[in-house]
């Protein structure tokens, strides 16, 4: 039997700059990690406590109600119309199905993925779990007569924050339907649009109307504060999502009643979601202003939970500067070769703790 051969766990490599950040006289301020640090919402724990005493296994599939309201939700949110409900598919958070979405598609050696030139790890460690072969690409052309097996996306992008346009995305999706080629988009930070607004690949404007060959993963970690429930989904091509489902049911893959529920009832509420907006483009201005006012340049983010700056040297040095001030983030190759100049900075930090990196980087 061979044994998996995987990347480190890249936030693993971090220690040293840790330990240097935390030993900063007025403690470190933790940008590193896209992780949630806001309550969360009242509602929200208490649908989780309401369905609390059912003993019995929970349905793969979610509830109808669940269900019923991802589609709402899209079409409210985001103009995403044509979902039928029975396409919706709750996910234990969204990183579980990214690493496992290649092989449950039935991707295996010989096959191509093909991920975003700067991309979470977890993509290139998806393609790998499958024995699949993971390509960095984020144009066609680069891809010369190659055909994929399937192709992700992934806009807002993390960590770059750049969105992709319509135009764009519906080429990618023409160019695929050619090929038979699925794609699958990662929209996890689609409601977190500042200075563009992002637009899902399943929006008539770039499908069509049709969700042949398409799937869009959503969670509710950032949007709702929900990264502890692990609440996800999946959605689009009904027989796509007929397939996972299918499997999902003989693996065991079952999102947990009570978070189902706690998923519906944030799903429902706008103003939940509109609050913690709020909170992330507040902590977005000052940290920009900040970053930029001590020489860093910020590029993309024009979208999503992450400012992707640089001082045009290597990400290394940079992680070293800002830790000795205290300030933990990101390197930029965690991401990919691409980002060897640049730093990503996380959003998800309190108010009181971004007021101090934003005071330590203006000393």
């Amino acid at each position: 039997m061979t044994r998996l051969q995987l990347p480190g766990f890249p936030w693993d490599s971090l220690a040293e700059h840790t330990a240097r950040a935390k030993a900063h006289p007025d403690g470190i301020v933790d940008l590193s990690v896209g992780t949630p640090v806001d309550p969360v919402p009242e509602a929200v724990r208490d649908a989780l406590a309401s369905v609390s005493d059912i003993p019995g296994y929970p349905t793969t599939h979610g509830t109808a109600e669940l269900r019923e309201a991802a589609v709402e939700a899209l079409s409210r949110r985001h103009g995403v119309t044509g979902v039928d409900p029975d396409a919706v598919l709750p996910t234990i958070g969204s990183k579980e199905l990214v690493a496992w979405l290649p092989m449950l598609l039935g991707a295996g050696a010989g096959d191509v993925v093909v991920i975003p030139e700067l991309a979470y790890p977890t993509y290139e460690v998806g393609a790998l779990i499958a024995g699949a072969t993971p390509r960095r690409a984020d144009s066609l052309t680069a891809l010369g007569p190659e055909t994929p097996a399937m192709v992700w996306l992934n806009s807002p992008s993390n960590p770059t924050g750049r969105v992709l346009g319509v135009d764009h995305l519906r080429k990618v999706v023409d160019w695929a339907r050619e090929r038979g080629v699925t794609v699958v988009s990662d929209e996890c930070y689609l409601a977190l649009g500042w200075d563009a607004d992002p637009v899902s690949i399943l929006h008539p404007d770039v499908c069509g109307g049709s969700h042949e060959g398409l799937l869009a993963v959503h969670s509710l970690s950032k949007s709702a504060n929900l990264a502890g429930y692990r609440a996800g989904f999946v959605t689009g091509d009904p027989a796509l999502v007929a397939d996972l489902l299918a499997v999902r049911k003989h693996a065991g893959m079952i999102v947990p009643r009570p978070v189902q529920e706690a998923m519906r009832v944030a799903l429902a509420d706008d103003a939940l979601l509109d609050r913690q907006r709020e909170l992330y483009l507040s902590r977005r201005e000052l940290l920009r202003e900040a970053f930029t006012g001590a020489g860093f340049r910020i590029d993309h983010s024009e979208a999503g939970l992450y400012l992707w700056a640089t001082r045009d040297e290597p990400t290394d040095d940079t992680v070293a500067w800002l830790a000795e001030r205290g300030i933990l983030v990101a390197p930029g190759t965690f991401y990919g070769p691409g980002g060897g100049s640049h730093v990503r900075v996380a959003l998800t930090a309190t108010d009181e703790r971004v007021a101090t990196a934003a005071k330590r980087l203006s000393e």
